[in-house]
């Protein structure tokens, strides 16, 4: 049985630069606990005698051509869609203060 601790889980988390509180670190520790047991029954699985299957549908090489188009880019409103701060005409992200 595969289970993750609350240490595990804050670890995972600030990886993912995500601000869990104390109770989502004990949600997710159990939630992802279960992922990582339902992945070891499936490991479980004999699959020797099942072919590999890239996809299901049939269709192969359903490419299209590469076109360029041209649109009107105004960087002032891209980087007014940014939750973070603008720092002369840059996203400052909070990786960028150490």
């Amino acid at each position: 049985m595969a289970t993750l601790s609350n240490d595990d889980v804050r670890h995972i988390a600030k990886l993912a630069r995500l601000n869990l509180s104390d109770d989502e670190v004990a949600k997710f520790s159990r939630e992802l606990s279960s992922i990582l047991d339902y992945v070891d029954q499936l490991q479980e699985v004999d699959t020797s005698n099942v072919e590999a299957t890239a996809q299901v549908t049939g269709k192969t090489n359903s490419f299209r051509d590469d076109v360029v188009a041209e649109q009107e880019v105004n960087p002032e409103e891209l980087l007014a869609t940014s939750p973070l701060p603008i720092v002369e005409r840059q996203i400052e992200t909070p990786s960028a203060h150490g």
